[in-house]
């Protein structure tokens, strides 16, 4: 069995970062091993790379500027946890809502778990509320005093 360091996996997870501004649900999937699960509030759980590759493609159809910004990653092989801005503008079909053109920001963290240098798990940890409110599928309230 081959012994991962944290230089390893950080280069790792800035090679998945490339790719993932550059928006390639195939090459994405492929960071994953073959059966690896992503657990994502927006997709729900997806197991094995086609599964995943498909729900990268989902949001990109959806958000097709998408930005993808690293802010903090903390290392503890064969943990990694990323800390990420994405933003993009609501151009097509969202679960059903036409394009609002409205900006989205997500801040969240994705908490992955390595079988070498692939993502065997992975937990996406974001306020998908949040981004209804900002597309206008749902209506925040203020509160009251």
């Amino acid at each position: 069995m081959m012994t991962i360091t944290r230089a390893d996996l950080q280069t790792v997870l800035e090679r998945y970062m490339t790719v993932q501004r550059r928006r390639d649900p195939v090459a994405l999937a492929e960071f994953h091993t073959p059966a690896g699960i992503v657990e994502s509030p927006m997709y729900g759980t997806r197991v094995g790379r086609k599964a995943i590759e498909e729900a990268y493609r989902a949001f990109w159809t959806s958000f097709p500027d998408a930005t993808y910004e690293l802010e903090a990653i903390v290392i503890e092989p064969p943990h990694m946890a990323a800390f990420t801005t994405v933003t993009a503008t609501h151009m097509n079909d969202f679960f059903g809502l036409p394009g609002t053109k409205r900006r989205i920001e997500i801040r969240g963290s994705r908490l992955l778990r390595m079988d070498g240098e692939l993502i065997m798990h992975e937990r996406r940890i974001y306020d998908f509320t949040g981004v209804l409110v900002q597309v206008g599928v749902l209506r925040a309230k203020p509160a009251k005093p």
